[in-house]
């Protein structure tokens, strides 16, 4: 699974415009016991309250019964249970907690995505990619900082990023690469199932729950499209002097060098 994930990757990177018309397949048993093994065991539960433990007591039966129903398309993914954690300014956090058969699938989902765009991300991005994070970022800002001659900073968050990316939007962007309409199906269920908020089933119109493993790759896949790629095609081409940008996930920080003549 992993060569075919890792062509995939090849393909991506080395395309100016890849088309893939077949990825459902590879949600298959092997990939989803992959997904399995690679779980964490001590997550929060979902709406069904069945941990990784006692979906792995009956593992086979349990797999092949969610491939069949991934087959005939009657898959149906369950509502996340929304939760709140306290964030460092004193507001609260939404979290999206799904049921652990979710989880695995949304895993492989992901597996998929990141093999088709992880390549086409720009390298200013830094959160939710393989063998990237804070650390790098910072570690990026202060060698720009200290090595550069710097006239304008913008640092900036958006509001509720997660909760408020268009589904429309989402869709389209995914579109631009992925053919597979079993794909884009899937990613539709995820952003439409809904939530339960204190019980009550409150439909998504807009956003991707954090918290949802298959958000952060979506999350990047929109930044990607309007911000990462609008400021090198556009605003590196209009700006006065060198210009960086960092991404961090929905925390962005353009800079602007002095132009020297």
């Amino acid at each position: 699974m992993e060569t075919k994930l890792e062509r995939i990757a090849e393909i991506s990177a080395n395309s100016p415009g890849p088309e893939f018309t077949s990825l459902y397949h590879l949600i298959n048993k092997e990939m989803l016991l992959q997904c399995h093994k690679e779980s964490d065991g001590n997550k929060a539960v979902g709406v069904d309250e069945i941990t990784k433990k006692e979906y792995g007591r009956n593992l086979e039966q349990n797999l092949d019964d969610l491939v069949e129903r991934l087959k005939r398309k009657s898959y149906k993914p369950q509502p996340s249970i929304r939760v709140y954690i306290p964030k460092s300014n004193g507001k609260l956090r939404p979290l999206g907690i799904a049921c652990y058969e979710d989880k695995i699938v949304q895993l492989a989902l992901k597996k998929i995505l990141e093999a088709i765009y992880e390549p086409r991300f720009l390298n200013c991005m830094y959160r939710f990619r393989p063998n990237r994070g804070c650390h790098n970022a910072i570690k990026e800002l202060c060698k720009r900082l200290n090595n550069t001659k710097i006239c304008y900073i913008v640092d900036t968050d958006i509001k509720g990023f997660f909760d408020h990316m268009k589904h429309e939007w989402i869709i389209k962007f995914l579109k631009l690469y992925i053919k597979d309409p079993n794909i884009i199906g899937l990613v539709k269920k995820y952003l439409k199932v809904g939530v339960l908020d204190n019980g009550e089933l409150m439909a998504n119109e807009e956003g991707s729950a954090q918290g949802n493993i298959i958000s952060p790759i979506l999350a990047n896949i929109y930044m990607h499209n309007v911000l990462t790629l609008w400021y090198k095609f556009i605003i590196t081409k209009e700006c006065k002097g060198d210009n960086f940008l960092i991404v961090y996930a929905d925390d962005c920080a353009p800079r602007r060098r002095k132009l020297v003549t």
